[in-house]
């Protein structure tokens, strides 16, 4: 007869063995930001369901981690790189870049096609990375082998690349694919009229988002800031960062998403990120991905459009239209919002930001780009265009975004939807957007020659138009270089300068006595209009507009006056350990002198 114990073996025996959780590159670089920010170890795990045990082994290899998430575009990879060739990495990176960017322009390919392109892009990096000529063995190279590394682009190489990035469908021939106007004029008549009738949709409950590239730092190419820049080997025309654009058919758009390189720049170091005009994101490669399309989507887009619907007065129910390209998150989900995405081969045709906002928006912030340079000369006697030029910053940027974003017409933004939904737009006639993009091209040309600088005075329409297209020009391998080119030291200090120490800064002007005074002075107003105006519906009214204007500085006041009272209690606390320790202090110099005394 067996035993109780041997019973209770084959119990445990038989028990299901605990699931392993392998955490994605992305999630570990999450894990390590929260234990910069000060949070434990312990603290950090139970957030993401591991042991405390692995959140100190990943914190090991933070440095193989932050490396490897650099670098590599699979960011739902669970692996870190160690030994695989870093010009390979690189390459990858680019090539997979290219690859989406070549699938939104509609431009198809095969595996020839890509393999090619790889051994192109791996000879482009192969010098700049020093593979060959470095003293250090490359991994990928035998120990017992002076021969360099060849990379050939093989078959098998291509299908685990495959794997690695999640590519899919390429079976196809390497040539632009011509839009599908039957597709396109069907979806419009048939499929997306459905939608609307059937979801009861307002032109105020349907937008439309599209990713874009834009160059911010690019001048024409005649003028000597470029000319300038390509001598010295400063390549400011070269900084790009992508922006998310999304607008509804009543012609609204909505705060611009916009993807940087860098986590904090620099020049906006004492702002507020969530102030900015723009809902920033970052990457290695500024570049949109299925990871920050998700980010987006939950931190920008349902804020903003549930801000906007209440205003209005209407129920969030919501149609979210998107390019069907890849890069892009298939698994958006939100309670009342439907997600559709285009058929393929028609954004071209049919997608309301492809129907010319894009453009116009580019076109107006060239125009405001050069408006700053006018204003900078006329505000300074000593004004240096190569200065204002290299001081141009990233804040800079964002001014020129927002005017630009400002300055696109309800109207315009409604007319670009004729063609999907003719049925939402008020006035076909008006707001044409050619007339509006040959007067705003002019305006530049104008501009220019007032700079008279070499090359300005010289500026055609057609440079306008060039440097407005160029911004949406297929990825060149100068620009792939560019975008997967590791940061240098600068912007990893930058990024990571203070992030493990956090310190409230008061908001320059709002101390907590002029809060206190901006409280006082809208209670007075609110007590005015009740004693001296006889409508008591006006002023009720009127009062209530002052309480819900002023809820926000009240909200503020209370944080200040909290944040005071917790620095008093903590001094006072500490006020009072010190004094209750001198009395045991002294009372043990009493004791030794007693004991000294008896020994005596």
């Amino acid at each position: 007869m067996p035993s109780k114990r041997s019973a209770s073996s084959k119990l445990t025996a038989v028990a299901p063995k605990r699931q392993r959780k392998m955490l994605t590159i992305t999630q570990k670089v999450g894990l390590l930001d929260m234990l910069k920010e000060g949070k434990s170890f312990s603290a950090v795990g139970r957030h993401y369901g591991i042991n405390e045990s692995t959140v100190r082994y990943i914190k090991k290899e933070e440095e193989n981690i932050r490396r490897t998430a650099a670098i590599s575009f699979n960011k739902d990879a669970k692996r870190v790189v160690t030994v695989r060739n870093k010009t390979i990495i690189r390459m990858e990176s680019a090539l997979a870049l290219w690859i989406s960017d070549c699938r939104k322009r509609n431009i198809t390919l095969d595996t020839n096609i890509i393999r090619t392109k790889a051994k192109i892009l791996y000879e482009t990096f192969e010098g700049s990375d020093g593979v060959n000529g470095s003293k250090e063995p490359s991994p990928s190279t035998s120990a017992f082998h002076s021969e360099p590394f060849q990379f050939n682009a093989s078959k098998g190489w291509f299908d685990k690349f495959q794997k690695r990035v999640g590519l899919k469908n390429v079976y196809l021939q390497g040539e632009a694919v011509s839009a599908d106007v039957a597709g396109a004029e069907a979806y419009a008549k048939n499929t997306f009229k459905t939608i609307i009738e059937e979801g009861r949709y307002k032109p105020e409950q349907v937008f439309n988002m599209d990713d874009t590239g834009l160059f911010w730092k690019r001048m024409p190419s005649r003028t000597f800031l470029m000319q300038d820049d390509a001598k010295t080997g400063f390549r400011t025309q070269k900084v790009r960062v992508t922006l998310v654009m999304c607008g509804n058919a009543a012609g609204f758009m909505i705060k611009p998403g916009l993807i940087s390189r860098s986590k904090n720049p620099t020049a906006l170091k004492d702002k507020n990120m969530s102030d900015l005009p723009v809902y920033w994101m970052h990457n290695a490669m500024a570049w949109m991905t299925r990871a920050l399309n998700l980010n987006w989507f939950k931190g920008c887009f349902i804020p903003e459009v549930k801000r906007y619907l209440a205003e209005k007065g209407l129920d969030f129910k919501v149609l979210l239209l998107i390019d069907n390209a890849g890069g892009l998150a298939d698994d958006l989900s939100h309670d009342g919002v439907r997600i559709e995405f285009l058929p393929p081969n028609t954004s071209s045709l049919i997608q309301p930001m492809d129907q010319g906002i894009i453009r116009a928006f580019k076109a107006l912030y060239t125009r405001n780009t050069l408006q700053h340079l006018v204003d900078a000369m006329d505000s300074d006697k000593k004004f240096s265009f190569k200065d204002y030029w290299r001081d141009y910053t990233i804040a800079t940027c964002l001014q020129d975004i927002q005017r630009a974003i400002q300055e696109m017409k309800s109207e315009t933004l409604n007319s670009c939807w004729k063609k999907l939904w003719p049925e939402a737009v008020r006035n076909p006639t008006e707001g044409s957007l050619d007339n509006i993009h040959r007067s705003v091209v002019d305006t530049a040309v104008s501009l220019a020659k007032r700079l008279k600088g070499d090359g300005f005075n010289e500026m055609t329409a057609e440079d306008v138009n060039s440097l407005i297209d160029a911004h949406s020009q297929p990825l060149t391998d100068e620009d792939l270089a560019e975008m997967t080119k590791p940061a240098s030291e600068e912007e990893v200090e930058e990024d990571e300068k203070e992030v493990s120490v956090v310190v409230v800064k008061e908001e320059d002007g709002l101390t907590l006595d002029r809060l206190e005074a901006m409280v006082s002075m809208a209670s007075d107003l609110q007590r005015a209009a009740q004693e001296w105006d006889p409508c008591g519906f006006r002023s009720t009214q009127f009062s209530k507009l002052i309480e819900g204007g002023m809820s926000v500085y009240k909200h503020l006041l209370y944080q200040k006056r909290k944040k005071r009272q917790n620095l008093y209690i903590t001094k006072f606390l500490a006020r009072k350990n010190a004094c209750a320790a001198r009395p045991s202090v002294e009372k043990d110099t009493m004791m030794l002198k007693r004991i000294k005394e008896e020994e005596l």
